[in-house]
């Protein structure tokens, strides 16, 4: 027997926020990893830098820190997901035992 934490409705609708969830932060780690510009502001670096060459080690460890943070919350995401997943199918096999 299969027990259901939450109903059909709010099993689906985590079901579907989850999908988006593991798409956009997939593809904005994939971008923070390819060192796209458009995310160039989300970087922090220290202002008070003077030498080009520490400058670009701290926006390369930035876009690194970003895409690690990215995946990381998509893979949260991936387990919400799982989570919806198994409850709204429990749902749906409650409903056809009625």
């Amino acid at each position: 027997m299969t027990t259901t934490v939450c109903g059909p409705k709010l099993s689906l609708c985590c079901l579907i926020l989850s999908v988006w969830g593991v798409i956009q932060l997939s593809l904005m780690g994939l971008f923070f990893h390819v060192h796209a510009v458009a995310l160039a502001e989300d970087i922090v670096v220290d202002a008070n830098v003077t030498d080009v060459e520490k400058f670009y080690e701290e926006v390369d460890e930035g876009y690194t820190r970003g895409a690690q943070n990215c995946w990381l919350a998509a893979a949260m995401y991936a387990i919400t997901l799982l989570v919806s997943a198994q409850q709204f199918w429990a749902n749906q096999r409650l409903e056809t035992a009625l």
